[in-house]
């Protein structure tokens, strides 16, 4: 791996087989080195990356003896197949094979010890498959249209669950209504006042509902179904009912669910009872189904407005809060609120139990408090301006999309244990997961984000949800590490498939230790700046809950500082002599992007908006999350063919057509001459064609980005001049502002109207403190 270009074949090869990326492939060998790094030593880790080579695994994996240490057999263990033994390569024990495996031998070897399944799937046969399970939790305080294409949506869902997993439906207005779906012919509804809290042992007694007992009995008094043999024992339960036997009765009670009837007086807002609904629903399946896959998935159509987590009153002269509200504390609700729905969100997450969240309208509706039932249980977080719209259907659509083998992408219950060597120490994560403080020998004091444990639950997750990792190195400078010692790590993850099965997948990673003292280009030449840049951006996202704008953004530049001063090559005093290898010469720019984000600047944006992208910033996996902070842009013009082209207002020509990708935005961008042709007609017209073409590639690059990812992206199409064009305008980098704008003449781009430093003035800067010799 001599050269740059097959370390990054090695990262990508690594990406491809593990789902894992780590900020550096060579590891400092002391604690003290490992400090000096300024990057920490972190990894972006895809549990449910599609493989669909893996073998399936019929059998359980094989652990180490030890009780402390339990770490599944991998490729890096050493073998002795002659006597039947395996070294553990986390504790060094030595552990016989079990007897299956009697017939090992160098030729022979099982599939978990073959160096190309480093990761690998194991599906449990002594567990028995549970169905999966979805209750919906419906606003029907909301437009007759609204509600009507929100109806249909539901209505079409049906259709695509397999016929055993089971199905509820609670509906709420200003009060809540828990629907019984087992009876015919007329339809039952429990109802609940949404002012009152209620805990799920209220719920239960109220609702008449038993709970599985552990000998697999019956408690309580729901009434008893016949028992099949040799299946396991289900409490009856009239709310929560198979798909195949109540889907015409439930296509017909959502036909006729009509607005909530409450009257609604002139200036004010409807009633609300967002906080109760979700608390019963929370309660419901805590007491019926713990400890199982099940989703709440929550539809609303505006903010709570009474009872508990209620954000604002119903009186409509009273605005919503802002970013300018929080600052001054000038917020009523809000500190109860999030109280509320974490403590929600907390109990969900314990039981193993999704909130997906789909807020659509055009206020805000309160996401900022509610984030926690996403962000603790791995949930989908959907805004949009109106149900009724394609960017919510196509969105909702698509929670339920396939696999190649038919099955789908969503799994429930999942549980992420780290094993590390001895030299190492995991410090926390970051991302869509709750600590299960379980403590081990490889658990770090120093805790970054979700720490203070070496497991995790991840209630829901898809084949993008990604998790960071921070991990510490221990070994003091004084105990050197052998030449050509490995640090290993191990991923565990136990989950439920969308089949009901509980499945395995084990992922072990290592890599070499060098000394940073004498091999510090070693170090520097295994860093994976996209990784790094992935895993400072979350850690600014998560610094800025509890600390002020201005703090995160010195402690971003004060880092890439110090980064620049510990790996660039310069002359002391002279910012002319700086110079980076090639490894490390984007980082700064995704650093410049990521201070000009959303994520990071709140002007312009509502709470529930800054909580929306910081959401999506701490789950997507790290292609998704490095266009979130630098922008693709693309174009297309009679010069040749379509081409990246840097994210720049030097890029934006009068005979170019521009198309950006910033996840949540897919923009299409018309220079003022193709404006003009356009006008002129030239694409009508038959001698034209290839101005034709010129306007179709573009919409036709934009539909495939469209067709594959999840949310999806809001569509623009804008020209020179055109209102929209701000979404472009503020997110190249400003390298002519109407400040400069005639240093560059005629035909340099477009001018942005903007006091922001450009990037060239920001690496100016940036050069001259990195190579001053006071700082």
């Amino acid at each position: 791996m001599g050269t740059y270009q097959t370390y990054q074949d090695y990262i990508q090869q690594n990406e491809d087989r593990d789902g894992i990326r780590l900020s550096w492939n060579v590891w400092p060998s002391s604690r003290l080195e490992a400090t000096r790094m300024v990057v920490p030593l972190g990894s972006l880790f895809t549990p449910m990356k599609e493989r669909p080579d893996l073998p399936p695994i019929q059998y359980d994996p094989v652990l180490c003896g030890r009780a402390t240490c339990r770490a599944v057999l991998n490729p890096f263990c050493q073998v002795d197949f002659r006597a039947k033994l395996w070294a553990c390569n986390f504790c060094y024990q030595r552990n016989p094979f079990p007897p299956q495996y009697a017939a090992i031998s160098e030729q022979h070897q099982p599939a978990e010890l073959i160096p190309q399944f480093s990761t690998i799937e194991y599906t449990l046969q002594r567990v028995p498959a549970m169905p999966l399970i979805y209750l919906i939790v419906l606003d029907t305080c909301m437009d007759d249209e609204d509600l009507q294409a929100l109806k249909e949506s539901l209505q079409m869902s049906l259709s695509l669950l397999p016929p055993n997993a089971l199905i509820g439906l609670i509906t709420f207005g200003k009060m809540v209504q828990v629907h019984e779906l087992g009876c015919e012919g007329c339809s039952k509804s429990y109802v609940f006042r949404g002012t009152k809290d209620l805990t799920a042992k209220q719920i239960q007694e109220m609702l008449g509902i038993g709970k599985l007992s552990p000998q697999g009995g019956q408690q309580g008094r729901g009434p008893q179904g016949p028992q099949q043999p040799g299946q396991p024992q289900q409490p009856m339960n009239r709310f929560l009912q198979p798909v195949h036997k109540c889907d015409m009765s439930l296509t017909d009670l959502l036909g006729e669910l009509q607005r909530d009837p409450w009257p609604v007086a002139q200036g004010k807002r409807p009633l609300r009872s967002t906080g109760v609904a979700l608390s019963i629903a929370v309660g419901l399946l805590e007491c019926t189904y713990p400890n199982t896959g099940a989703r709440v998935m929550l539809f609303m159509g505006g903010p709570p407005t009474q009872g508990p987590g209620m954000v604002i009153d119903n009186d409509l002269k009273n605005p919503i809060r802002s970013h300018h509200d929080l600052e001054k504390d000038n917020v009523k609700y809000m500190k109860k609120a999030s109280k509320h729905f974490d403590a929600l969100a907390s109990r969900a997450a314990s039981n193993g139990h999704v909130i997906d969240i789909y807020a659509c309208a055009l206020d805000q509706t309160g996401l900022h408090e509610m984030k926690y039932c996403c962000n603790y249980t791995g949930g989908h977080m959907v805004m949009g301006d109106s149900f009724n719209t394609s960017l919510f259907k196509q969105t909702f659509q698509r929670v339920f999309a396939k696999d190649r083998k038919g099955e789908f992408q969503m799994s429930f219950g999942g549980t992420i244990e780290v094993k590390t060597s001895r030299e190492l120490k995991v410090q926390g994560a970051l991302g869509p997961c709750v600590a299960m403080n379980v403590k081990s020998a490889c658990v770090s004091e120093n805790e970054i984000g979700r720490g203070g444990t070496c497991q995790w639950k991840m209630c829901g997750f898809d084949p993008t949800s990604t998790l960071a990792f921070f991990f510490e190195v221990v070994n003091q400078h004084n105990a050197p590490i052998p030449q050509g010692g490995r640090g290993c790590v191990q991923f565990i993850t136990q989950y439920q498939h969308s089949s009901g099965q509980r499945r395995v997948r084990v992922t072990t990673i290592a890599r070499s230790w060098a000394d940073a003292a004498t091999n510090i280009q070693h170090i520097a030449a295994g860093f994976d700046q996209e990784c790094a840049a992935v895993l400072m951006a979350r850690l600014a996202v998560h610094r800025s809950d509890t600390d002020e704008g201005p703090d995160v953004l010195r402690w971003l530049d004060r880092s890439l500082i110090r980064l620049c001063q510990k790996f660039g090559e310069y002359t002391k005093d002279d910012p002319n002599s700086f110079r980076f290898s090639e490894n490390f010469s984007l980082y700064p720019q995704f650093m410049f992007h990521m201070r000009r984000s959303q994520f990071l600047q709140v002007f312009n944006n509502s709470p529930d908006e800054s909580a929306y992208y910081r959401y999506q910033l701490n789950r997507q996996d790290l292609t998704n999350c490095l266009i979130m902070i630098q922008p693709l842009l693309y174009a297309y013009s009679f010069q040749g063919p379509p081409e990246p082209v840097l994210l720049d207002s030097s890029s934006i020509l009068p005979d170019r057509i521009l198309l950006m990708d910033t996840f949540f935005q897919v923009l299409i961008y018309h220079g003022e001459n193709i404006v003009a042709w356009k006008q002129a007609g030239y694409d009508k017209s038959d001698e034209h064609e290839n101005f034709r073409q010129l306007l179709q590639a573009p919409v036709t690059d934009a539909e495939d980005m469209l067709a594959r990812r999840f949310p999806l992206p809001r569509y623009i199409v804008t020209e020179a001049g055109g209102s929209q064009a701000r979404f472009l305008l503020t997110k190249v980098n400003p390298s002519q502002t109407h400040n400069n704008m005639y240093q560059w003449g005629p035909d340099g781009g477009a001018p942005v109207l903007t006091d922001d430093v450009s990037l060239q003035i920001f690496m100016d800067h940036l050069k001259k403190l990195a190579v001053s010799s006071s700082s």
